[in-house]
């Protein structure tokens, strides 16, 4: 998790007086803290639901006594059974062990304060779960988590957390690990040591593939997933098949081409390639490079590296180079002068991961257009403001020269040839990342001036009936804080329109029916329709013409009712999510992008899903795909029905609304009853 659970779990014992540091190997010791330890959970079972944050804080201070030695470990996952009915993750993000999420677990490791000996209770409790120790239950003592479940969720933790089951003790990792990376060492060694790590090697490179198909902006953490895959031991369980997959991913980040291989320092590589003359040479090294990241979406320095000389020796080798397809190398000879000033402006080493989007941006024949290759050339000479230079110079781990101008020219060109790529990170801008993405799509231009007058003035500005809101005149949102694990423009463009969205809903609140029926045409511009529906009343608790709401949707979506009025632009709707088990999450927002027949004969819906993981398991066989149904790069899809169940509302046009009354009932029925049986739990139904 990485969220503080309740206000008064905030106790840490410092380094400098933790008892168990100072003579890690006696046993009496542990036994003593052991003994506070029983003490504080009997005290903690005992008190009244209100008191139970004071004494969760002595539990926690024990148990991090503890955390620091093997044998402390070892004596709290023998307690890990009795954790959940003593109250230990009462009224905090962890009580119910359903809804935990693998890749939140390294972010709150590395936190400070005491999040992480909360976090590690929290995976002692899963190991007791998947051992068959306990079971995991809800507040009102139901089975939720089986042993099945929990091995599946403790599985990808580790595929997830490679870093502290084969710790390297260099510097970055000790700082990037957080103030609690031993304790987490050893946490990591105990649920190895119960779980086994035989199936790890095949677990690990299934993640990285999963990971890459989606062709995510920003890759830092697969790359990291990619450099420790390599650390777990060869033995005779890991198949030949799944270490040569694993070598196409190693290969792509480190440098998949004859000379690359012979020269991994960049500079050394740098030096080779100036004494290269031969044009087949270049030509062979790359085609290298372009081969490995059509396969995988990674890029490595060495690239842009190549990229650069070509630039200056050898052009007309710059489309096999990029790998691109007939349309991208024809763009390319039409553009070539601004491509190569591009190429020697922000195609660096410390930039070579937007060269997927510029390949990808060249194939859509973007450069072509006016206010696109206008708008890349102001932004290279614009005149950054300070705090925005700062913000986006952060967002890099290296200090490596590279100017604030050229990481914003490359984050927009990855932007531009990734529109499905983006990601809201641990970010409440589902919104906001939605917007980007279908401006990206479809109005590249206007989305170059939010860019530069973001960059330049510090605001946005967005009209909303008649009134122009100033983002920086304006207070409130759902993000105070950017996890900077976003990609550059996300970073630069994710506050100011979150506080706008923000402040269209506040003026929208007293209206009869859902804000976003008015707020949605105004902030994301005229691609969304103003017809709009929900299934929710004006209170937003109650369901409440749940028939009408699905067969306006079939009517204007589903092609054998809507005649024939397909999508022209993303249509933003409003999902309701669901866990595993198919328990209410939340609302959140994402985009259909299209609806078509799949490869299989199967009417899909196919959308853009803005937080970072396409494949999130939904609960009642309800599972997102990312590939093998047609889908696109960064496209999630769901059967029609399947998706219908979990929606809650979406924009139409009422001029291009089909035959409603057509769709047949049993289907709606069928659809309510999926519906019923999910988040439909969670809320009151106007026909009970």
């Amino acid at each position: 998790m990485s969220v503080v659970p309740t206000g008064s779990m905030r106790g840490e014992i410092s380094e400098s007086t933790n008892p168990m540091t100072e003579n890690p190997k006696s046993g009496d010791l542990v036994k003593f803290i052991a003994g506070k330890l029983d003490q504080a959970l009997e005290e903690l079972s005992e008190a009244k639901a209100f008191a139970k944050g004071a004494y969760q804080t002595d539990v926690f201070q024990h148990a991090e006594t503890l955390m620091n030695t093997e044998e402390g470990m070892r004596a709290l996952y023998e307690r890990a059974s009795q954790l959940e009915d003593r109250g230990v993750f009462y009224g905090g993000p962890w009580a119910n062990s359903s809804k935990l999420q693998p890749q939140l677990v390294s972010g709150s490791l590395k936190a400070g304060g005491v999040l992480p000996v909360v976090e590690a209770l929290s995976e002692l409790r899963m190991l007791a779960i998947a051992q068959g120790l306990c079971e995991g239950k809800d507040a009102e003592g139901a089975v939720v988590t089986s042993k099945e479940d929990a091995r599946d969720f403790l599985d990808e933790v580790l595929a997830l957390n490679l870093e502290f089951i084969f710790p390297s003790h260099t510097e970055a990792e000790r700082i990037e690990g957080g103030p609690h990376r031993e304790m987490s060492i050893l946490l990591f060694k105990l649920i190895s040591e119960e779980l086994g790590l035989s199936s790890l090697l095949e677990d690990v490179v299934s993640e990285i593939e999963q990971i890459c198909v989606q062709r995510p902006i920003v890759t830092q953490r697969v790359r990291k997933m990619i450099e420790m895959a390599g650390r777990i031991p060869d033995d005779d369980s890991h198949s030949e098949s799944v270490c040569e997959r694993l070598k196409v991913y190693t290969s792509a980040i480190d440098g998949p081409s004859e000379l690359s291989k012979k020269f991994p320092v960049v500079a050394d590589y740098r030096e080779a390639l100036r004494e290269v003359s031969d044009n087949e040479v270049l030509k062979r090294e790359g085609e290298a490079f372009a081969a490995a990241m059509n396969v995988t979406g990674l890029t490595c320095p060495h690239y842009a590296v190549l990229l650069r000389k070509l630039r200056s020796s050898a052009p007309e080798l710059l489309p096999s180079a990029l790998g691109l397809n007939d349309v991208g190398a024809a763009e390319l000879a039409q553009n070539q002068e601004l491509v190569l000033r591009l190429i020697r402006f922000c195609i660096l080493p410390a930039t070579a991961q937007s060269i997927y989007g510029f390949a990808r941006l060249l194939e859509q024949g973007l450069l072509s257009r006016q206010e696109i290759s206008v708008g890349l050339e102001r932004l290279v000479e614009l005149d950054i403001l300070p705090d925005v230079k700062r913000k986006v110079l952060a967002s890099r781990s290296k200090h490596d020269g590279v100017t604030a101008n050229a990481l914003i020219v490359a984050g927009v060109i990855s932007v531009f040839g990734q529109p499905l790529g983006l990601g809201q990170g641990n970010n409440p801008s589902c919104q906001a990342v939605r917007a980007i993405s279908l401006w990206a799509q479809h109005a590249q231009g206007y989305l170059l001036e939010t860019v530069i007058s973001a960059s330049r003035e510090g605001f946005i500005e967005i009209s909303f009936e008649g009134e122009v809101l100033n983002s920086g005149e304006l207070d409130g949102g759902l993000v105070d804080k950017i996890d900077p694990e976003l990609d550059v423009i996300s970073i630069i463009l994710t506050q100011h329109l979150d506080k706008i969205y923000d402040a269209m809903m506040k003026k929208s609140v007293l209206r009869p029916e859902d804000g976003h029926k008015w707020v949605n045409p105004a902030f994301y511009g005229r691609w969304v329709p103003n017809g709009f529906c929900s299934i929710f009343n004006t209170t937003q608790t109650v369901v409440e013409n749940f028939e009408h709401f699905m067969r306006r949707f079939f009517a204007t979506r589903h092609p054998a009712y809507n005649d024939g009025h397909s999508l022209m632009y993303p249509n933003p709707v409003g999902i309701l999510v669901t866990n595993s088990h198919g328990d209410y999450l939340g609302p959140h927002a994402v985009s259909i992008q299209r609806i078509e027949i799949d490869p299989h004969g199967l009417l899909r819906v196919y959308f853009f899903n803005p937080n970072n993981e396409g494949r999130q398991n939904w609960g009642n066989g309800v599972k997102p795909s990312i590939e093998g149904n047609g889908e696109l790069e960064g496209e999630s899809s769901l059967p029609f029905s399947q998706f219908a169940s979990r929606l809650y509302a979406f924009h139409y046009n009422p001029y291009e609304e089909g035959e409603a009354y057509a769709v047949p009932m049993k289907l709606i029925e069928e659809i309510e009853t999926a519906a019923r049986e999910s988040w439909g739990k969670a809320f009151k139904w106007s026909n009970e």
